[in-house]
């Protein structure tokens, strides 16, 4: 079995929790989102389309962003998304659950 530059699949909630992240750091567009993740992550992350834009839209329908339309840098039309005060919250809750949830999986791997 030879290794492969596949990206690895997300645990459940992951996603959300990681443009949440994101965004924390001010608002952006849905392209620089999965660039950002994909170069903080030293390119093992890589978040197609596919998965961003439905993630963007559960996060609207939550409450934890808002978008407003807006010019990119290339000076074409973006929608731009920002963390709201119930974004913040749910991130801290997230972050929390996900440090239990590697921490039990780590118990695991190290049990003999």
């Amino acid at each position: 079995m030879g290794i492969t530059n596949q990206p690895p699949d997300l645990l459940p909630g992951t996603l959300d929790m990681l443009i949440l992240r994101t965004l924390g750091r001010g608002s952006l567009h849905g392209y620089a989102i999965a660039e950002r993740i994909r170069l903080v992550s030293d390119e093992v992350l890589v978040v197609g389309e596919s998965s961003l834009y439905p993630a963007l839209q559960r996060l609207l329908v939550n409450g934890w962003v808002t978008a407003e339309w807006g010019a990119s840098d290339n000076n074409r039309r973006a929608r731009y998304y920002t963390l709201t005060a119930a974004g913040r919250k749910r991130l801290t809750s997230e972050r929390k659950e996900f440090q239990r949830l590697i921490g039990a999986i780590q118990q695991v791997l190290d049990s003999a």
